[in-house]
């Protein structure tokens, strides 16, 4: 496994219980996140810039088509949202973020739990309001 990936698992867990608050900006963190800002910040930590809204973040990277391929450390899973904001790319709209930490877990700050968690991915592919999953990290 890559360093940068090594990085990004030992930051999202170091951040498991800190709160959630919608609309959190970047200099809250590590002290409070939404989702997209919690994805931001892990990024930021091992090099990447990354954009600041959900929205934005799903245009960056490829996409995983999960019919051919495994999820990666650091893969993004983006949902379709009650406050999601929409473009032309995403006209369902995106809500909201989760990152693929590996063992089968996301670590996302959660709105319903009101706290960055760990959660079983399958959860999370199973939705039927998951809009698209991007990979950032190449290698």
């Amino acid at each position: 496994m890559s360093k940068k990936r090594n990085r990004l698992i030992h930051f999202a867990y170091k951040s498991i219980g800190k709160p959630y608050e919608y609309g959190a900006r970047h200099y809250e963190a590590p002290r409070k996140f939404d989702c997209s800002s919690f994805v931001q910040y892990l990024y930021k930590r091992i090099g990447f810039e990354i954009p600041r809204s959900a929205l934005k973040q799903a245009a960056k990277g490829r996409e995983v088509d999960l019919t051919k391929e495994d999820l990666k450390i650091g893969d993004l899973l983006f949902f379709k949202g009650s406050i999601g904001h929409y473009d032309k790319n995403f006209p369902i709209g995106i809500g909201h973020v989760v990152i693929y930490i590996g063992n089968k877990k996301i670590i996302h700050a959660s709105g319903e739990e009101g706290r960055v968690l760990e959660e079983p991915v399958d959860k999370f592919l199973k939705r039927e309001d998951l809009v698209v999953t991007k990979r950032i990290l190449k290698n």
